[in-house]
């Protein structure tokens, strides 16, 4: 003989199965969320080359940009930021140009009063060439920096870090 479903057993059995999928809706996506770190590639450690050549930079503080892509989630979109360059005997330094005090963007040589100083307009900080604050000045720290490397004879640029030189 064969086994009778009651209504009561076939209620159970569908509110747990309908329950279960529901159920499974919501867990996998937040498990994919959870682990998805785990499986992307880090590119922290890329250098993005530049149009600089090397033998082209000076001891006087030249802007130079560069191009790389940003992540934010699911969109990727191409942003183009820029460093201050020079070469203080062999070595190439590469400056952030964003000021440490409110996030203003510093230039060299604007201000009249201060012709070899990073200057930024936004409260009259300003700052040295190697990137140390000049005391008494809005800003709190140095600038940072950039990694700098070559790339067949052209300035690479990599992640940003404290300054060192102060």
């Amino acid at each position: 003989m064969s086994q009778k479903v009651t209504r009561r057993q076939f209620m159970n059995y569908s509110l747990m199965g309908v329950g279960s999928f529901m159920a499974a809706g919501m867990i996998l996506p937040m498990g994919r969320f959870a682990i998805d770190p785990l499986f992307t590639e880090s590119s922290a450690g890329d250098m993005i080359t530049t149009s600089v050549k090397i033998d082209d930079i000076t001891e006087e503080p030249v802007s130079v940009d560069f191009t790389f892509e940003q992540k934010d989630g699911w969109y990727v979109s191409e942003v183009t930021d820029f460093a201050w360059v020079y070469r203080e005997g062999n070595e190439i330094i590469a400056l952030s140009p964003v000021c440490k005090h409110l996030g203003c963007t510093v230039s060299w040589a604007t201000d009249s009063a201060n012709p070899d100083r990073f200057f930024c307009p936004c409260h009259n900080g300003l700052y040295e060439k190697n990137g140390a604050n000049v005391p008494g000045t809005p800003p709190r720290g140095p600038l940072d920096m950039f990694e700098v490397g070559e790339s067949d004879g052209y300035l690479t640029i990599g992640a940003i870090h404290e300054n060192e030189l102060v």
